[in-house]
């Protein structure tokens, strides 16, 4: 199995993509995961830098609108806008916490048959204000929609349920079982995203994060998986902390996304 590591555009601070794009390629990772430009002239730069650095896309569609049809809408319209890009697959957004179940599998299931009907791989990521938003609602999705995959993004669920999820093993479990993509980012109980992973008084956050990367990328291998990809997504203000009234980012994200990406390099080492 191969496992690609990517970096996300979000927080990207390079004044052009093309900088943007050659600083994720020399850093050495594989790949970034971006939303695809409206604009079609941005979509021909977007894809003809692409092809000079000969990175991977996977692209983030979001659903967005107050009701389950306008979501379906509006992701049919942004999918239809990655199908030129040819991406290792779609990371989607879809739905709301506050949807009645029925009105979320709405929107999922037709965001599936659309995917489906173009040949485009599809992972639902497990996000706060989402369907996924949370480990119970999500296991309900799963028994309604047993053949979605999903974009593990643990972090959301720690700060959802005020846990390292401990308590809720089963769930934890189930979703590992259904990953094929890795958001690689550690919150804790209290936040979505740690200080800086490197920081001593992380270490079980990051540690119970890695254990559970490991299980995915166990599983993926096991399975005879061709590609994991992995997604360093640490991300910016104002999920990264600030010193008050300076606004002063406590850490550098550039070098936490690398430094991500070269520790489960060497974590993951055996899966590969």
């Amino acid at each position: 199995m191969e496992i690609k590591y990517l970096c996300s555009m979000w927080g990207m601070d390079q004044p052009t993509l093309e900088a943007n794009l050659n600083l994720i390629k020399n850093a050495g990772f594989d790949g970034t995961e971006m939303q695809v430009p409206a604009g079609k002239q941005e979509q021909g730069k977007l894809k003809g830098l692409l092809n000079e650095t000969n990175l991977d896309l996977i692209a983030q569609v979001r659903a967005e609108g107050k009701t389950a049809d306008e979501q379906i809408d509006s992701f049919k319209k942004e999918l239809d806008k990655t199908l030129p890009f040819n991406p290792l697959l779609v990371n989607a957004h879809c739905g709301k916490d506050y949807w009645p179940l029925s009105e979320n599998l709405k929107v999922i299931a037709a965001a599936q048959t659309f995917a489906d009907k173009v040949g485009i791989k599809i992972t639902h990521e497990t996000h706060r204000a989402r369907a996924t938003f949370c480990a119970p609602t999500t296991m309900d999705i799963i028994g309604a929609l047993p053949g979605i995959r999903f974009t593990a993004d643990f972090s959301h669920w720690c700060c959802v349920h005020n846990t390292l999820l401990e308590d809720q093993p089963k769930s934890v479990n189930r979703l590992i079982e259904k990953t094929d993509y890795i958001h690689a980012r550690v919150g804790s109980a209290v936040t979505p995203q740690v200080t800086d992973p490197r920081a001593p008084e992380w270490r079980a956050e990051v540690e119970t994060h890695v254990q559970w990367w490991e299980k995915i990328a166990k599983l993926r291998k096991a399975g005879n998986t061709d590609v994991l990809p992995i997604c360093s997504e640490f991300g910016p203000p104002n999920y990264m902390a600030t010193i008050p009234y300076t606004r002063e980012p406590v850490a550098n994200l550039w070098e936490i996304n690398c430094y991500m990406k070269d520790m489960l390099s060497d974590k993951l080492k055996g899966c590969a």
